[in-house]
């Protein structure tokens, strides 16, 4: 029996017009039936830094006050074997041209994009649960649509890999709010921002766990923290 993942997705600046050169979309997955347990931990965490199981994390809410609560997450996640990161990182969104490909505008793009985040996380050997973080009443549509570009280029057609792509509160899911968290680090570091420490203290732990600078290419087949930098004069792994 094929073996089921969850896989739970996030992104940093992916709108056109949003004045952010940097863009980033990410995911975090691990196997479906540890998916409880995992929750679990990082729940325990915010009980044992005094935090209501409720509370939401979330990259815009690192400050000093919560660095140590924050920085207990990043250790959670590089001791846990079965837990696994995955960013493609745009660097620069202003030197996209898309009238030079028929066809192609801006959301076109924006799928092309997910599918290449993802592909690298996909086997034809296992099956896949993706949710999404609920941003926006477009929501729904763009389920639908990555859904169906995500089983086409895989072929599956019958939907066997790709069991469901589904929307979900991240504050109800704690592994999509450590999407949020890494992503957030990654969009961070390759927005040239500064100034904020405790955001600058869970990156310098991000780097030094990894291994990696956060702004570059990883090997095709790194499984813990695997990153991707994107140019659109590059060709694609």
């Amino acid at each position: 029996m094929a073996q089921t993942f969850n896989v739970y997705c996030d992104e940093s600046c992916h709108l056109e017009h949003d004045r952010q050169n940097a863009m980033a979309l990410g995911a975090v997955w691990a196997p479906l039936e540890r998916v409880r347990d995992l929750c679990a931990a990082f729940r325990q965490i915010q009980v044992d830094h005094g935090l209501p199981r409720q509370f939401e994390v979330k990259w815009t809410k690192v400050s000093p006050a919560g660095a140590e609560f924050y920085l207990a997450w990043v250790r959670r996640f590089f001791d846990e074997s079965d837990l696994h990161f995955r960013a493609l990182i745009i660097p620069d969104k202003t030197k996209l041209d898309h009238t030079a490909f028929p066809c192609q505008d801006h959301n076109k793009w924006y799928y092309k994009m997910y599918f290449d985040m993802l592909k690298v996380i996909l086997s034809p050997k296992a099956r896949y649960r993706i949710y999404i973080d609920i941003k926006d009443t477009r929501g729904a549509a763009k389920v639908r649509k990555l859904h169906e570009v995500l089983c086409n280029n895989q072929y599956d057609f019958s939907r066997q890999i790709i069991e469901r792509v589904q929307q979900v509160r991240s504050h109800e899911v704690e592994l999509l709010q450590l999407a949020d968290l890494l992503i957030g680090a990654v969009s961070y570091v390759n927005r040239g921002l500064s100034g904020n420490r405790a955001k600058e203290r869970l990156i310098e732990a991000i780097k030094h766990r990894s291994g990696y600078s956060l702004t570059g290419t990883t090997l095709l087949k790194e499984d813990k923290f695997n990153l991707f930098r994107w140019r659109a004069q590059e060709v694609e792994q």
